[in-house]
């Protein structure tokens, strides 16, 4: 493919055989880690369920299924950037009004497959009990370093380079004015989309407002404001050590987790149980079936060390880019199950809010988790800004 081409082009991944047999053969042959009695998950990952995850993965796990499925996604790759970006790019069916293009931003440990289960909902609504008013043109791109995007060679790009891409990317694909939504590190890119491209971004849908970055005088924030940051610093204290490792040692994880895929599975699905609205089984979130896929994209992808050296990139950020106040109308929805979830008087402090719902269920993938609750917040939260790409 050539530098910069303005022309997509259809993608689907086929994995060589061989490359399932020499996965078989490692899950097979895991050297496994003693752990104390009764330890569960208190310590990471509980080795029990790992066991038994990993011999589904070698002997019950069926990847070229999966493969299929995700290849019926209008898939394709366009080179940005100097990379190759992948992503789905599925249009509205049967719109009885203005599209709206909306591009969905992923984070970590997840890719395009977090939006796996709501593209449907989103492209057409009519034929999920919804308004077919309230079709979208649903874009949702790997990020470099992420799933099938390429992974770069040099420095990690942070999010505001991402937004940046991601402004070309709507740019190629025809869309002058469009919506973002995003969560984790796609919320934060859906952010400086917004804050760069203020002009093209209708409006930002966000699952959450990050951890808080604030350097003025503490007497100025609300009693709410006060104790979100002390929870915050709490939750860092106690859950934060992948985030340390990937902002300031990824290399050195990214050695076993790429050689070993229990030890990826490990580092992954002990987040998907922690950050889901689960009830600590995480098989209420997600199947078998769909955490391997996940864990999968990134063991065939070889993408674990590039996708951590994102958050080495994004620490680098100055505290002026952290601190820009969002003016494009913002809504958030904070679902139960999410990491730290922020005050009302926070986000009306750093964007301009004109909407906040805390749905019922759902966590930090509610997109996955519930995509019919996570597709009508998205459809209620842009109904009233769909003139604007007229």
């Amino acid at each position: 493919m050539s530098d910069d081409s303005s022309r997509p082009e259809p993608f689907t991944a086929r994995t060589d055989p061989a490359a399932l047999e020499d996965l078989r053969s490692r899950l097979r042959a895991t050297r496994w880690p003693d752990a104390p009695e009764d330890a569960g998950w208190s310590l990471g990952t509980d080795l029990g369920y790992l066991r038994e995850l990993v011999a589904y993965w070698a002997d019950g796990f069926d990847w070229p299924a999966r493969e299929a499925e995700l290849a019926r996604l209008p898939r394709f790759r366009v080179r940005l950037g100097g990379l190759g970006i992948h992503f789905v790019h599925a249009r509205a069916v049967a719109p009885a009004a203005p599209v709206l293009p909306l591009v969905l931003g992923h984070g970590w440990p997840d890719s395009f497959w977090r939006y796996t289960k709501v593209i449907g909902l989103l492209t057409d609504p009519g034929a999920h009990g919804g308004d077919p008013a309230d079709a979208f043109d649903v874009i949702v791109p790997d990020m470099p370093g992420y799933g099938f995007s390429d992974r770069p060679a040099r420095a990690p790009l942070d999010s505001v380079a991402v937004a940046g891409l991601w402004a070309r990317l709507m740019d190629v694909l025809g869309y002058e004015r469009f919506g973002a939504a995003g969560g984790d590190i796609g919320s934060h890119v859906s952010r400086y989309l917004a804050l760069d491209h203020p002009g093209r971004v209708v409006a930002v849908h966000r699952m959450d407002g990050g951890l808080p970055v604030f350097t003025g005088d503490p007497a100025d924030l609300t009693p709410e404001e006060r104790a979100w940051l002390t929870d915050a610093a709490a939750w860092g204290a106690a859950e934060g050590a992948y985030a340390a490792m990937h902002r300031t040692r990824p290399q050195t994880a990214a050695v076993g987790l790429n050689d070993s895929p229990a030890a990826l599975a490990a580092w992954i699905v002990e987040k998907l149980r922690a950050w889901s609205d689960c009830g600590g089984d995480v098989e209420r979130a997600f199947t078998k079936d769909e955490i391997l896929t996940n864990v999968t994209l990134y063991w065939l992808t070889g993408t674990i060390g590039s996708s951590m050296r994102m958050y080495a990139a994004n620490a680098a950020l100055p505290a002026a880019q952290l601190a820009r106040r969002v003016e494009v109308p913002s809504g958030f929805s904070l679902f139960p199950g999410d990491l730290v979830r922020p005050p009302r008087a926070w986000l009306e402090r750093t964007t301009n809010l004109v909407r906040l719902t805390e749905p019922p269920r759902g966590g930090h993938f509610a997109p996955f988790e519930e995509p019919e609750l996570y597709a009508e917040e998205l459809r209620a939260f842009f109904r009233p800004y769909r003139a604007a790409v007229d």
